[in-house]
């Protein structure tokens, strides 16, 4: 059995069960039994039944101690899986004295060198520090919605802008590209996700615009079709970005976070993007400017790949056997 661990919320976005569903769905295609545990948020609680996995809840302000319930009393067949960032160290000897096997993602934290395996596809900085008894990095690790392989194509020049900040977009970024794109020459679509809480700010500035100049979608069924409408994207620095590079999409990066400044640069080293900066003081500047498209559209192809979530659980397999 697996245990998917993840902490979403409109403070901490909703990366992590974005992520976590997208590995739940390709173990439970392998055959594998997955439950979900999340802190009490409803659009998350809502979202994982949608996609018919079985949730409990869990206390966030609780450390440890109340893990028992949760792990298999056979014990060994047990996988948990932290998506929560940091881990603690209480917690992840609580989790192996109840003789389950620990996966985390990403994770700093103390309890991190307690995990049988540290998947680290998001990190690109002081990699010497990080811990466990087996760390993967890289972005071949990196886990991308398999659907976007039906919606993959080479952009040839810009007609088109999707700006797309996460689910909660946490710091109403949204509303601040608008106000700067809302006198600038391009079309422009803003989907906003489920946790999204600055609506009214953002249709006063869109009702502000020229006619037809923004298309607002909330909760689209399908983020990938909707990408491969556009010829640039506008995201913060967690998946999305990857996803839409991995389509062919070029991004223009803005960290929500400061953990993802390395994200964005990391991105634009490969030609992938261009990183803006901080949210707290992003640049756009570089829609002024041409932008070579095409050619950073097929670099994002070929430098990422969707191949990370059949790694990932082709890990967790071995470590289950």
């Amino acid at each position: 059995m697996f245990v998917l661990c993840i902490e979403s919320s409109h403070a901490r976005g909703m990366g992590h069960l974005f992520r976590s569903l997208t590995l739940a769905t390709e173990l439970r295609s392998r055959g594998y039994s997955v439950r979900f545990l999340a802190n009490n948020h409803p659009n998350s609680l809502r979202i994982i039944r949608e996609r018919g996995f079985d949730v409990a809840l869990y206390d966030l302000a609780a450390v440890t101690g109340w893990e028992e319930a949760f792990v298999d009393p056979a014990g060994s067949s047990t996988i948990w899986i932290n998506d929560r960032l940091n881990t603690r160290r209480s917690h992840g000897e609580t989790i192996k004295g109840l003789g389950a096997k620990l996966v985390t993602f990403d994770d700093r934290g103390d309890g991190a060198e307690l995990a049988d395996v540290n998947i680290c596809a998001l990190i690109f900085e002081n990699t010497e520090d990080l811990r466990g008894k087996d760390v993967k990095l890289g972005m071949e690790y990196m886990i991308l919605n398999p659907e976007i392989e039906r919606y993959r194509r080479v952009r040839q020049g810009l007609a088109s802008i999707l700006v797309t900040l996460g689910g909660a977009d946490t710091y109403g970024v949204t509303v601040r590209v608008a106000k700067w794109l809302s006198s600038k020459p391009f079309p422009v679509t803003i989907v906003t996700g489920p946790s999204f809480q600055h609506m009214a700010e953002l249709e006063e500035v869109v009702s502000t615009a020229a006619p037809d100049r923004f298309k607002l979608l909330s909760q689209v069924p399908s983020l990938a079709a909707e990408m491969y409408r556009h010829d640039l994207a506008i995201t913060g620095g967690g998946v999305t970005p990857f996803e839409a590079c991995a389509a062919g999409l070029p991004c223009v990066v803005i960290a929500n976070e400061p953990f993802e400044i390395p994200v964005g640069r990391a991105l634009e080293g490969l030609g992938a993007a261009f990183f803006a900066g901080h949210h707290s003081a992003f640049d756009l500047g570089i829609l002024e400017k041409a932008i070579p498209i095409r050619s950073m559209s097929e670099t994002a192809m070929t430098k990422v790949d969707l191949g990370g979530v059949g790694r990932v659980a082709a890990l967790l397999e071995r470590l289950a056997a």
